[in-house]
């Protein structure tokens, strides 16, 4: 089956005419073309009505090939229901809520030889070096307006630089407050088919201003993702199953101060924890993201359960980034990748 796109794009293409937007602003006019797909030079979308030979699927969103192969677009909002099976080619607008990707993975409809490419493409990216890097993480491609994919003849199509699935990783996300960093740690996983969010912080009972950040949180992910709320972060990423998405560090060390009555007095459990966590972390079997906070930029506390805190916090970011395939500084939304 061979797949042409003549665009990539969203509905106005990108950049968008008149649009002053700095996405836009950044390409020259006609980069990219609305998307358009043609399958062997004679179907397009939707695939209701397909020639002899083929079968629609998904609502028309599907075609199956006379040769077996299927080719399935997923547009923004829900998934398409009625797809039986595992896809060769998925087209996916990644811009809009791309962990639906995991999800078309966790339910089988792609796998690890599913040719993943992004359409619908448009200024939601500011760049197409910020869409290059999120594809990459994601195991998907931005192909080039004009492209003819050959579904049978998989040698003659790229493989993604970091397939989704391979592993482990260990990813260090730091930032200050407000910095973006755990929607930095939430986009790095959102092609995984199963995470487990790990909340180390309090609940929320009795603070209407912590629960409220609570609930941001929580709406945002992904509704198919576990969640865990414990402060036994060695022993969870020492049995992790599944990629594990930590937030936050610094709201488990608290936690590990309180446990231990140790923001006045003996600090020596604090630092076997730590020791533990760094053990577990080198020896992570799954791939694990976690947030912490960038203490080095802040005012120098003016208590000394303060200053302790924030030299353990830091210490710990240090070992840990150590220990890191890839660290990164968020600073206003913008990823810092940390050599």
């Amino acid at each position: 089956m061979k797949v042409f796109l003549p665009g990539t794009a969203g509905a106005a293409g990108w950049p968008e005419p008149g649009c002053r937007c700095a996405s836009c602003r950044r390409l020259p006019a006609g980069r990219r073309r609305p998307f358009e797909i043609v399958v062997d030079g004679v179907a397009r979308l939707p695939f209701l009505a397909p020639p002899p030979g083929y079968r629609a699927f998904a609502g028309g969103h599907g075609l199956e090939g006379p040769d077996g192969t299927r080719v399935l677009y997923v547009p923004p909002g829900p998934c398409p229901e009625g797809v039986e099976g595992r896809c060769d080619l998925l087209l996916i607008d990644l811009l809009d809520r791309p962990e639906r990707l995991g999800l078309l993975r966790r339910d089988g409809v792609a796998d690890r030889d599913t040719f993943v490419v992004a359409v619908g493409l448009d200024h939601r990216a500011r760049s197409e070096e910020e869409l290059a890097r999120r594809l990459c993480l994601w195991g998907a491609h931005a192909v080039p307006d004009g492209a003819t994919l050959d579904t049978a003849s998989p040698a003659a199509l790229p493989l993604p630089q970091r397939p989704a699935g391979d592993g482990p990783w260990r990813e260090l996300v730091l930032g200050g407050s407000r910095s973006g960093k755990s929607a930095e740690a939430e986009t790095r996983l959102a092609g995984e088919p199963y995470v487990t969010y790990v909340a180390t912080g309090p609940g929320g009972e009795g603070d209407a201003e912590w629960a409220a950040r609570i609930r941001v949180h929580r709406e945002r992910r992904p509704a198919h993702w576990a969640t865990l709320e414990t402060t036994d972060l060695a022993g969870v990423v020492r049995d992790a199953a599944t990629p594990l998405l930590v937030d936050g560090l610094g709201t488990w060390l608290a936690a590990v101060f309180d446990e231990h009555g140790a923001w006045e007095g003996d600090r020596t459990a604090v630092w076997r924890r730590c020791d533990e966590l760094v053990a577990a972390w080198r020896g992570a079997g799954q791939r694990i993201v976690a947030v912490s906070d960038e203490v080095g930029m802040g005012v120098v506390p003016a208590t000394a359960s303060g200053r302790a805190f924030r030299d353990a916090l830091g210490r710990l970011n240090e070992r840990l980034a150590a220990e890191s395939e890839d660290v990164a500084l968020v600073v206003a939304g913008r990823v810092l990748p940390l050599p």
